[in-house]
């Protein structure tokens, strides 16, 4: 049997594009190996948004040529041009992002396919890198903003938007699977069809919808925890708020706001009214106590002064976010940013790095304390002989926190995707510990 080893780098769009290609070489008759002596050709996807990213993606590419010597590399550093080729000419072949025909071409040319598809060779969900209980939907391709810092439009292009029926489809074969989570993930997740004028599309014989909130009420209805990934902060968000408030998707917000300084948003070309923000983040949580918001920053931006970086520290004690992550600028060729003056020193950027984390960590603990003595709903990532772990409604997989059970062998009833009542017995840095409250 034709044999293809696969290595997929980057973000969940990525994964998601990674899970496509396997799905179409799994219809074709491919054997997916995981060692490269078992491959007869190995398939890399890479990252190329920022440069510890392209250094992964190059690194990669390279181990794959020294252990197997048939490579073909797809992904976002693939729309780079030259970038692959000049590091390793004897690929090959490259494509860019979300271009799974060619990518299929490719292999077909150096490794012929074993045999027509027949379709029950594959499950109806695709094949998936996501354990069985979580799985990424992904509902649109590019981007439309053109933030200063960001070269991801240039490689995936501009927005387009996944027909709605085909979404909401691949949600209900998802869910009929056994998923008891969809991450809805994209580029920019809440321009949702405004590329398409908000066409109404069909589901199921219904009329829907392209939109944002039309999808997410759709999807409430599946009766599974829905998580919403990479939501730009445009006023017709507030619309959504309500649906968590109702318990019918996750009260879990995944927003980069990138800074909070007016001068340093306008050069990030990201909107600049925090004062206005912060006012719309109170007023979701007046309507959503509930709610967990989880936002990027981005430290050591060119020209970004002392006095602009505690105007990030400000909005940090002020805004009182759930989950926070935080990246040093990283000077990307090609984005409008690598051509700004005043560019921050390394060991600057990494000084306000650790700063920045520093004064979130003292507030993620102070929340994580407060949650000592309540009651949570857990789902299982993983059971162990010393632990059950699993993660709450406020934490998404692989960026947020864990919730841990000691488990010394009496929990043996509980088994990975189950949703658990737990009580909060402590905390730890950014996880939780807990007992489950079993019923009787």
């Amino acid at each position: 049997m034709a044999t293809i080893g696969f290595i997929s780098l980057g973000c969940p769009k990525a994964l998601v594009d990674s899970e496509i290609i396997l799905t179409h070489l799994k219809a074709a008759g491919y054997n997916v190996v995981s060692s490269y002596n078992e491959a007869d050709l190995v398939v890399v996807n890479t990252c190329g948004f920022i440069d510890s990213a392209v250094e992964e993606s190059l690194a990669a590419i390279g181990e794959a040529l020294n252990e197997n010597g048939k490579v073909i590399v797809t992904g976002c550093l693939g729309a780079k041009e030259g970038v692959i080729e000049t590091a390793y000419p004897n690929v090959l072949g490259v494509t860019g992002p979300h271009a799974t025909q060619e990518v299929l071409n490719l292999i077909h040319q150096y490794v012929p396919r074993p045999h027509d598809p027949f379709t029950d060779l594959v499950p109806p969900q695709g094949v998936k890198l996501t354990p069985k209980h979580y799985a990424y939907l992904k509902i649109s391709e590019g981007c439309n903003n053109t933030c200063s810092f960001c070269i991801i439009p240039s490689m995936r292009g501009k927005l387009d938007s996944y027909p709605i029926g085909e979404v909401l489809s691949q949600a209900e074969k998802l869910v009929q699977a056994g998923v008891k989570e969809l991450l809805v993930v994209s580029q920019d997740t809440a321009a949702y069809g405004s590329d398409q004028k908000y066409l109404t599309g069909f589901h199921n014989g219904r009329p829907v919808k392209t939109k944002f909130l039309d999808l997410c009420q759709e999807l409430a209805k599946l009766d599974v925890w829905v998580r919403l990934h990479y939501v730009y902060p445009y006023p017709h968000i507030d619309d959504v708020i309500p649906l968590m408030a109702a318990g019918k998707i996750l009260p879990y917000l995944d927003i980069p706001f990138q800074h909070a300084s007016p001068r340093i948003l306008k050069a990030m070309k990201r909107p600049g009214n925090v004062a206005g923000l912060l006012e719309r983040i109170a007023n979701w949580r007046q309507l959503c106590p509930d709610l967990a918001i989880r936002s990027t920053f981005i430290v050591g931006f060119p020209g970004e002064t002392e006095a602009d970086f505690q105007m990030l520290l400000d909005f940090l004690s002020v805004a009182q976010l759930e989950k926070v992550g935080c990246f040093k600028y990283s000077d990307v060729d090609g984005a409008d940013a690598h051509q700004l003056s005043e560019h921050i020193p390394e060991a600057l950027k990494e000084e306000r790095y650790h700063r920045f984390m520093q004064h979130q960590q003292a507030i993620s603990l102070a929340k994580l304390n407060a949650k000592i003595g309540t009651n949570l709903t857990m789902i299982v990532d993983e059971v162990n002989r010393k632990f059950v772990i699993g993660r709450s409604k406020y934490d998404a997989p692989e960026i947020d926190g864990l919730i841990y059970i000691k488990n010394m062998g009496q929990y043996d009833q509980i088994q990975v995707g189950d949703i658990l009542e737990v009580q909060i017995i402590a905390s730890k840095d950014y996880d939780l510990y807990a007992k489950p409250i079993l019923q009787a």
